[in-house]
């Protein structure tokens, strides 16, 4: 994505590249989404989310192919996940380049914890790390406002290009997942760039839709819990309850469904 227009005093809008490891799953989609930044005119590149542990040379050498020559300078992760930062170590001992992630046991060559809302500039880019938590309660999102005529965001798992996140509940909750989308809803109609799946709909709009989802399922807990004798509703599981709320499913997913409606249940128990 590029914009060619540039305005005196202004850094030119950066390239951002995407390239996506070879990791397809159901939860994956096509695979992990690894995103490089540079400034057209700079000599460097950054790096967003390694990707996974599997084939991480190969993937580091189509990233580096993505930089066009340019020396990768800085490395970020978007949150804890394998898939996200199993290719950690490959990509810093091939690179030499720092890792900064939320989790001070991510980061490596010196590079230190993100901290909520710092500005980075790096290899021609200015990059701004919101802290987006709820599907984990270490997830960052990173806005790049000058990539193209509304700026993008970077949002890591925060919002996908396909379905729906899930929480990775006890450490992911619903509270903090909904004041990030409305934080990433008030941002605008910015370009949603996914950690998985296509580019969605414009970020105020997806961010809309996914609140509109959860509000939509925590609904539907509501009226299966007000069909119940209270004591019943005061002690039924997540696991017992992923039949009523997600029929459809089975399997890992089935065990996924447990864990988001977790997060509803105890929503909803707080209050």
């Amino acid at each position: 994505m590029t914009e060619s227009s540039e305005t005196p005093g202004l850094t030119p809008a950066p390239l951002v590249r995407c390239v996506t490891a070879r990791n397809p799953s159901p939860m994956t989609l096509a695979g992990t989404n690894t995103y490089v930044l540079f400034a057209e005119d700079a000599d460097a590149a950054v790096v967003l989310d390694p990707g996974p542990a599997e084939d991480a040379e190969g993937h580091l050498e189509r990233v580096r192919q993505a930089a066009e020559g340019r020396r990768i300078e800085l490395i970020l992760v978007s949150h804890r996940h394998a898939d996200h930062t199993g290719g950690i170590d490959a990509f810093h001992a091939g690179t030499g380049a720092p890792v900064r992630a939320a989790d001070p046991s991510h980061c490596r060559g010196g590079g230190l914890p993100l901290t909520p809302d710092e500005e980075i500039v790096r290899a021609g880019v200015r990059i701004r790390a919101w802290h987006t938590p709820g599907h984990t309660s270490d997830s960052y999102s990173f806005a790049v406002p000058e990539s193209g005529p509304h700026g993008a965001v970077l949002t890591g798992d925060t919002i996908l290009g396909a379905g729906t996140t899930m929480l990775d509940h006890p450490d992911g909750t619903l509270t903090d997942y909904l004041a990030s989308l409305a934080r990433l809803q008030a941002a605008g109609p910015l370009t949603a760039l996914p950690a998985h799946g296509p580019v969605p709909a414009p970020l105020d709009v997806i961010a809309r839709d996914y609140i509109d989802h959860r509000e939509g399922r925590l609904f539907q807990l509501r009226r299966a819990l007000d069909g119940m004798d209270p004591a019943r509703a005061a002690t039924v599981t997540p696991s017992e309850l992923v039949g009523v709320i997600y029929p459809e499913v089975t399997g890992q997913v089935a065990r996924v469904a447990e864990q988001v409606l977790a997060a509803h249940l105890a929503y909803l128990r707080r209050g």
